[in-house]
Formats: C-alpha cells, sequence, structure tokens
C-alpha cells in the first residue's frame, strides 16, 4: 500500500515537471518573433547582425542626413558619435521627427542599411528612450540632465 502512494506521488511529480517544461517551450517559441533586442549605431558598425534579425536601433538623427520627397522611401542617417547608419523607410514618419533628435526604429540591417518597418520619435523637447540615452552617454555624446 506505501509503495503505491509513493508511486503516485512520484508520477505526479514528473507529470508536473513535463508540464512546466512544455509550457516554459511554448512561452519562448511564442516569443520568439516578438523580442526585439536594441543596438546602437556602434553596435551594428562593429558587428553587423543577419539581415534576417529584426533588431531596434536608436540614436541621434544625423544632421543634414533626411531626404524626403524620393518616392515614398524617406532616408537618413542614426548616429550615436562613434558610428552612423544609414536608414531606409517607407512609411509617414512621425510628426515629431527631426534632425538633432532621438529615435528608435524596427528593422532589419541589409546591405549595409537599416531597412526599417517602424519609427518612433521623441515624446517632448526632453525626452529621450533610455536606450538611446545610454548609448550616447557610452560614446561620451550626450549632454542632457542626468535623471
Amino acid at each position: 500500500m506505501k509503495s503505491l502512494k509513493k508511486q503516485r506521488r512520484i508520477q505526479v511529480i514528473v507529470l508536473a515537471v513535463v508540464a512546466l517544461v512544455v509550457a516554459t517551450g511554448l512561452i519562448g517559441y511564442a516569443m520568439r518573433d516578438g523580442i526585439n533586442f536594441f543596438r546602437s549605431p556602434s553596435q551594428i558598425a562593429a558587428e553587423p547582425p543577419q539581415p534576417t534579425e529584426v533588431f531596434r536601433i536608436g540614436g541621434l538623427v544625423e544632421e543634414g542626413s533626411l531626404q524626403r520627397g524620393l518616392g515614398e522611401v524617406v532616408r537618413f542617417s542614426v548616429t550615436d558619435g562613434g558610428a552612423t547608419i544609414p536608414v531606409e523607410f517607407s512609411g509617414v514618419l512621425p510628426d515629431l521627427f527631426a534632425e538633432n533628435q532621438g529615435m528608435v526604429g524596427t528593422g532589419s540591417y541589409v546591405n549595409g542599411v537599416f531597412q526599417a518597418s517602424d519609427i518612433l520619435a521623441k515624446h517632448d523637447e526632453t525626452y529621450m528612450p533610455k536606450e538611446v540615452v545610454d548609448a550616447l552617454k557610452e560614446q561620451g555624446v550626450y549632454q542632457g540632465e542626468d535623471s
């Protein structure tokens, strides 16, 4: 009788562990496309990612690099002070998008150009995404106030 209870307890524990492993695997599989890593222009220049990898890039829109009116595609460069990456974006840019302002884009790096599928701009005159601030501080370019 005791061994039957002990055997049932072991079976329940094994079943719970298997269920936990399967659930963790399914969650990881479901999230694989939803996780976008942030990279600064210097990191991209040092180690270019694969063309199939989707990630986020952030930095300042380089002054004089914004080219509009060439069809649907808008071209500009993003810099963190250490490196500059050209960006192409098809679509409507946010109203607050401007040169020398912070931006974060989602997309992939193909043939030396970041192909953006989504562009986010600053919220107001003082906001800049934390990842962009950290990357600019690392390059010694950021001159905003510390928070």
